[in-house]
Formats: structure tokens, C-alpha cells, sequence
């Protein structure tokens, strides 16, 4: 066997549990919970109607930001709209769940990442880190 090939089976065998470490991360209860209550929010009309109204508001309060006409109270009525949104009932649940399955993923990060002494969840997001 080669080096070339050891290398290539190597990365395999790591590209496979990675595989198996996401089936087993969809099994978790945190998983299970934040998917139903995903689709519980795609379902919901009411939940579907104050996300486009809050996206509409807040859309407007970035174009009046970029033009240099934004101010305090369109800032709080995206907060009021944002508030509105996050207090349904379908809502918090899925905010809820989300939180829970970050703090699941954090941690299987730290697992991953102490071995090695790299954050690799905080070197995800691009290649200028200092």
C-alpha cells in the first residue's frame, strides 16, 4: 500500500465517522425536537404571516439605515415585530429547541476540537481569523 493510498483510505475512514457523527446527532432528542418544531413554524400560517410582516419592517429599517433615515422608533418597531413574533406560542418553541440543539453541537464541537487544541466551530466562519 501506498503512502497516496493510506493517506486517501485515512481520509475515508475520518469523511465516514463524520457521516455516522451526523446520523447519530439527527437521533438525538434535541435533534427530533428542533426538526418538529421547524416544521411545526412552516406549518403554521399565523407564524408564517408575522415572519413575513417582520422580515417587510425590517427590510424597511435596513434600507432606511443604508440611506441614512432610520431611526429610534423604526429601530423599536422592528423590536415590537420581533417581540410579536418570538412570543407565539410555535415560535418560542422553535427558539427553544434551537437553543437547545446549539448547546448540543457546542458541545460535541468541544469534543472534536480539545483533542486538537482548535476551535473549529469559531474557525468556521472564514480564513482571516486572528
Amino acid at each position: 500500500m501506498s503512502v497516496e493510498q493510506a493517506t486517501v483510505d485515512g481520509q475515508d475512514s475520518i469523511e465516514q465517522l463524520g457521516r455516522e457523527l451526523g446520523e447519530r446527532i439527527a437521533q438525538t432528542p434535541e435533534y427530533e425536537r428542533f426538526e418538529d418544531a421547524r416544521e411545526a413554524v412552516q406549518r403554521d400560517e399565523a407564524v408564517q404571516a408575522k415572519i413575513d410582516e417582520f422580515e417587510q419592517i425590517r427590510s424597511e429599517f435596513m434600507h432606511a439605515r443604508q440611506t441614512g433615515q432610520a431611526t429610534n422608533s423604526g429601530l423599536q418597531r422592528v423590536q415590537e415585530a420581533q417581540d410579536e413574533l418570538h412570543s407565539m406560542p410555535v415560535m418560542s418553541e422553535f427558539l427553544d429547541a434551537q437553543e437547545e440543539l446549539t448547546d448540543t453541537l457546542e458541545v460535541v464541537n468541544e469534543a472534536i476540537s480539545d483533542p486538537l487544541a482548535v476551535d473549529f466551530g469559531g474557525e468556521a466562519g472564514g480564513c482571516c481569523q486572528d
